[in-house]
Order: C-alpha cells, then sequence, then structure tokens
C-alpha cells in the first residue's frame, strides 16, 4: 500500500490529518504548499499512483538554474492534502499555517516510474508560478545516518528561466489570495481539528532533520550576507575632505603688511 508509511507514522485516533485514501489513478497534479511549522518550508507533492509523493523543500523551488534546492523527500500523502489551506491547530502534528503557494499539472519527460527507481526524475511543470521542464535528482549524502532521501530540485534552461529568482516576491495564495499572515488570522480558515490532541507532540513535531536543514540554509545566507558586507567595507573609497577654497577678500584683509 503506497500510504503505510503515511498510515504508520500516525494515530489517527489522535491527529487531525486526513485518513490515507488512495485517490483515482491517472491524473497529474501538483501542488506547493508554503508551511510554516517549527520552521518555514515548502512541500513540493507530485500526484502518481492515486497519491502525492512529496519532498519538503526548506528554500523552496526556483526558476534559476543556479539554484540547487535541497528537497528531502517524505512519506506519499493523500490527495486530500492538495488543496488544504489554513492553520494546524497548536498542539498537533506540524501546528502552523499552510496555503496553496501553486497548483497545476505536471509531465514526466519519460518513464516516470523508471526515472523515479534511477533517481533522475524529470518532469514539466504547467502552474501558475512555476513553469517549464525541472529535475528532481537523488543524491547520496556525507551525513552519517542518512536515510537516503536528500533529493536535489533544479530547474532546467528553457524559456521560463528567471535569473536571482527570489521567492519571497511571491507570497500569497494561488486560491484565495491571502498571505500567510492573514490565513493564520482569519478565524474562518480552515482547520484540522480533533477531539484529542496529539501526546507529546507540539509545533516541534516536525522531523528533526528539516529543522537542521533549514537552520543550516540560514546559518549560510547569514555568513554570506556578512562576508559581502564585509568586502564592501574593505573596497570602499576613503573619505577626504575637499580643500576649501579662501576668498580673496578675506585674504586680503587679514593680511598684515610687510615691514620695509
Amino acid at each position: 500500500m503506497a500510504l503505510e508509511e503515511y498510515k504508520r507514522k500516525r494515530d489517527f485516533k489522535q491527529t487531525p490529518e486526513p485518513p490515507p485514501k488512495i485517490g483515482k489513478p491517472g491524473q497529474r497534479r501538483f501542488v506547493v504548499q508554503k508551511h510554516r511549522a517549527t520552521r518555514l518550508h515548502y512541500d513540493f507533492r507530485l500526484e502518481m499512483d492515486g497519491v502525492l509523493k512529496s519532498w519538503a523543500v526548506p528554500k523552496g523551488p526556483s526558476l534559476d538554474p543556479a539554484d540547487k534546492r535541497l528537497a528531502m523527500q517524505v512519506e506519499d500523502h493523500p490527495v486530500s492534502y492538495f488543496d488544504f489551506e489554513g492553520t494546524i491547530p497548536e498542539g498537533n502534528y506540524g501546528a502552523g499555517t499552510v496555503m496553496v503557494w501553486d497548483v497545476g499539472t505536471w509531465e514526466p519527460e519519460g518513464s516516470a516510474h523508471e526515472m523515479m527507481a534511477k533517481g533522475d526524475l524529470k518532469f514539466r511543470l504547467d502552474g501558475q508560478k512555476l513553469k517549464g521542464s525541472f529535475a528532481l535528482i537523488h543524491i547520496k549524502s556525507r551525513k552519517p545516518g542518512s536515510k537516503g532521501t536528500e533529493w536535489l530540485l533544479i530547474k532546467h534552461r528553457d524559456a521560463y528561466v528567471q535569473s536571482g529568482y527570489d521567492i519571497d516576491k511571491y507570497d500569497k495564495s494561488v486560491l484565495t489570495g491571502r498571505t500567510m499572515t492573514e490565513i493564520a488570522g482569519d478565524a474562518g480558515s480552515a482547520e484540522w481539528t480533533s477531539s484529542k490532541k496529539v501526546a507529546g507532540r507540539g509545533t516541534s513535531s516536525k522531523n528533526d532533520w528539516l529543522a537542521d536543514s533549514i537552520a543550516k540554509a540560514d546559518a549560510k545566507k547569514a555568513r554570506a550576507a556578512r562576508k559581502s558586507a564585509a568586502v564592501k567595507t574593505a573596497t570602499a573609497k576613503p573619505v577626504t575632505k575637499k580643500s576649501v577654497a579662501v576668498p580673496a577678500r578675506a585674504i586680503k584683509k587679514n593680511s598684515k603688511p610687510r615691514k620695509a
């Protein structure tokens, strides 16, 4: 069963998440959900075989081929996750705000199953924000104890490339036009709720690897910013005082007559 791992990790008498129900096969939709849990990240999901193949992307997808985004593969999710936007209440698994950042359809550039098995999935996206050719490439982690879930999400060069792509400029839901702040503050937003809270879990219930990966990415970004600032300071031209021209009248008035 494709959702066995999803089911194994959850107690559905406590978690408010949707049950592991297989959808109709043959559809090829994709969704990117912006999720502010313990740390902000993006959930990239491709519909395949009646489930959503899922990757957590700490820095989010990019339309710049120079950006090789880390994408940690997680368990398959049910298709009922596809259009969820709202709030997962405090005390529940993955508590936080969820936005439907992008939706659309996808097409594999070859046999999807064979490419997945080889760890080199090439596909095209036709979404509202993401378009064109992409690749998900399975990589070998150098980290001891790695579970082998590390992939890279990379944009191929085509007509949809945007150099210097800044994902933060695209901060509204494609479903409702709301920002994360508006979704979080809307009492009418959808909620996953349950009569029981998840025992021993809180907003930190997201996998440790995700928080660790995002923390490392944030630290790297901060170091780069400090290095850039230091270079600018070192190469800046020293400020010199401009010579002030003294009016001729002042010179004549203040000068003393020479002795004969």
